[in-house]
């Protein structure tokens, strides 16, 4: 197995793919379209992280061909056509709960800061200004904290800023379970109108792209903060200037962008740039040590346990199956077209072969369906050729 990781995955993930017995090949950048298309020839796990698209062109292009796992070694996987990999038979995996402690203490640190005015305090010091005044500078016990988005990160934000003394809302358009003595909202708009800092914590679903702009800071209570840390698509940030320079918003804290430099170094470009009341960040919520090494190990592992073994646990696109694995048997893995009577036409390929099944799962997800059977054959490979040849067939593998 060849392995390609991509924009300096965490060591541990290298290291956990070699033990494993694959080739790795480890870059510290992202690539772009043409040149990862090139990179995958003869590649079957790639690694990813925010940076690199993996679009339908890239996964269609003849390069990819033996390309069987996707790992994104972070929360998201809108850089990827999951659609299209799942149609050919990749597997994509990530990491949803591996960095929501590194993003959530970002999050209360900038909170603080911004209430604080730590920043122009900061700048003002670094000039030779010495200004004590309290003029601005707030605690941040007792005031109130809204949420966008109540899952993983919004969940645990909304705990431990009640551990400060602060007052939560939360808005999510999923029905959540408030924690503590968070308070649901209604509304977007009732928790813009309520809160004196809103915080941004949605997923990269193409429906929140652009979602929060000049009507929703129109809203947001004079002299409030605001802070992204979850998508760089999901807010306009020329409107965000304007309101900052306007002195309607008191200041911000943004850690994504719309577009970002695809590497260490290279020159960053936004509206934002240069004002005192703002923190900026490059795309660091989860960039902790500890978060990236717990990333690289759980992404790393459920690649080395699909490749191997055909576990599918925590998959973002296919049936979560996973069955304890014997040596001394072979094992299949079939990915298929969710369609009536497939399972029955693999099973009578066995029987024609006169092939007993030892164990076998199925699994269905929507459009695809995948099924692991372990067998006691002595020509294995004749039988993946004709299961191959099913109409059904989206993709079969031997693994052992």
């Amino acid at each position: 197995m060849r392995a390609l990781l991509l924009e300096n995955v965490h060591p541990d993930a290298v290291a956990l793919l070699e033990g494993a017995g694959c080739d790795v090949e480890a870059l510290d950048r992202a690539l772009d379209d043409a040149d990862l298309a090139g990179a995958l020839d003869g590649v079957q796990i790639l690694g990813i992280r925010s940076k690199t698209e993996v679009p339908a062109a890239v996964l269609g292009s003849p390069q990819a061909r033996d390309l069987v796992a996707i790992g994104a070694f972070c929360i998201g996987t809108n850089q990827i056509d999951v659609a299209t990999a799942t149609g050919r038979g990749v597997a994509v995996f990530n990491a949803p709960f591996s960095n929501t402690r590194s993003v959530v203490e970002l999050a209360l640190a900038e909170i603080i800061a911004l209430t604080r005015r730590l920043t122009e305090k900061n700048a003002d010091m670094h000039a030779g200004v010495w200004d004590k005044s309290a003029t601005g500078a707030h605690e941040v016990r007792g005031r109130r904290l809204g949420i966008v988005g109540y899952g993983n990160i919004g969940a645990q934000l909304s705990v431990l800023a009640e551990a400060l003394g602060m007052t939560v809302s939360f808005f999510d358009t999923a029905d959540k379970l408030a924690l503590g003595n968070a308070r649901r909202c209604g509304s977007l708009d009732e928790l813009l109108a309520s809160s004196d800092i809103v915080t941004l914590h949605v997923d990269g679903r193409p429906g929140n792209n652009a979602m929060f702009g000049a009507e929703q800071f129109a809203v947001m209570r004079p002299g409030s903060l605001f802070l992204n840390l979850s998508r760089g698509f999901v807010v306009d940030h020329a409107a965000l200037r304007a309101c900052i320079d306007s002195g309607h918003i008191a200041g911000a804290a943004v850690d994504v962008f719309p577009v970002e430099p695809r590497g260490r170094g290279e020159e960053f470009e936004s509206e934002l740039r240069g004002l005192p009341n703002v923190i900026l960040t490059p795309h660091i919520g989860g960039s902790t040590e500890e978060a990236q090494q717990d990333i690289g190990r759980y992404v790393a592992g459920k690649l080395r346990d699909f490749v191997a073994e055909g576990t599918t646990t925590m998959s973002v696109n296919l049936p979560h199956l996973a069955l304890p694995q014997r040596t001394d048997l072979h094992r299949v893995a079939h990915i298929h077209h969710n369609v009536p009577g497939v399972l029955a036409r693999i099973n009578g390929v066995l029987a024609e072969h006169k092939v007993n099944i030892e164990s076998q799962l199925l699994g269905t997800r929507g459009e695809v369906g995948y099924v692991l059977t372990d067998i006691a054959a002595d020509d294995p490979a004749a039988l993946v050729a004709e299961l191959s040849a099913l109409e059904e067939t989206v993709r079969v593998r031997l693994l052992s």
